[in-house]
């Protein structure tokens, strides 16, 4: 009987585990799709279905080598969404609103806060974030106003090689934030233990691929309505590619 109890407790505990990495660790960002720039949803591996989430996209935007805004918008192509730009422009960013969710003491992620969800162990609302580099700006990245968590490199210019240092600072609000939750491969390694900002919100990481390159940043924001939900975890990605040799 002790044997069923202890599988019983294992099981509810993987599922809870499994629920808890469902509702909290997908992310939004950008990648090349037959030589055009896509809008990505997913963790790891997974390439979900961003179309039928596309109207949790609450914001999309380009801008151009001195970081002045270009229109971009977000086109259904099949089961996947591109992104136009009026102009030429050296990277895009978006903003997924994916709204609020509760745990349940059984481990389960359901759709809502506390006031639909009334024995949730935990209420939150999900937000995600991305800036995507398309090219080469003028200058570094800044603190984009649409980005409530952004990812910026310190440096003035990416490492071009893979495994080469990459310093990069986590801002929230525009701010450096202390105890952002880091990780230099988000598509390849979505599992792997994440590096903490320091107090100047800095954290420096191995660059992961000689290609496409997802940086993820993880951070636990303020409730704005605290009776329906604890907190406010928002992800932000920062999306790179760095050049093969010449075929």
């Amino acid at each position: 009987m002790k044997i069923i109890h202890l599988a019983a407790a294992l099981t509810v505990g993987l599922t809870s585990i499994a629920g808890a990495i469902s509702a909290q660790a997908h992310g939004i960002w950008f990648a090349q799709r037959a030589k055009q720039t896509a809008l990505i949803y997913g963790v790891g591996a997974d390439d979900l279905d961003v179309v039928k989430r596309l109207g949790l996209v609450t914001g999309t935007y380009g801008y151009d080598a001195d970081w002045a805004p270009v229109g971009a918008t977000l086109r259904v192509a099949g089961p996947i969404v591109l992104v136009d730009s009026e102009a030429p422009t050296v990277a895009f960013a978006a903003i997924m609103d994916n709204g609020l969710w509760s745990r349940t003491p059984d481990g389960k992620w359901l759709k809502g806060g506390r006031d639909t969800v009334p024995d949730a162990v935990l209420a939150e609302r999900t937000m995600k974030y991305a800036v995507h580099l398309t090219g080469t700006p003028n200058s570094p990245i800044p603190a984009l106003p649409e980005q409530v968590l952004q990812i910026v490199p310190v440096d003035k210019t990416l490492p071009v090689e893979m495994g080469k240092p990459l310093k990069v600072r986590v801002l929230y609000k525009g701010k450096p934030v202390k105890d952002a939750a880091l990780k230099h491969d988000f598509v390849n390694d979505p599992d792997q233990p994440p590096v903490k900002t320091d107090k100047d919100g800095v954290a420096t990481l191995k660059v992961r691929n000689q290609g496409l390159n997802v940086l993820a940043a993880t951070y636990v924001g303020p409730s704005d309505n605290p009776k329906q939900i604890d907190h406010i975890e928002y992800l932000a990605t920062l999306s790179f590619v760095l050049p093969h040799a010449p075929e």
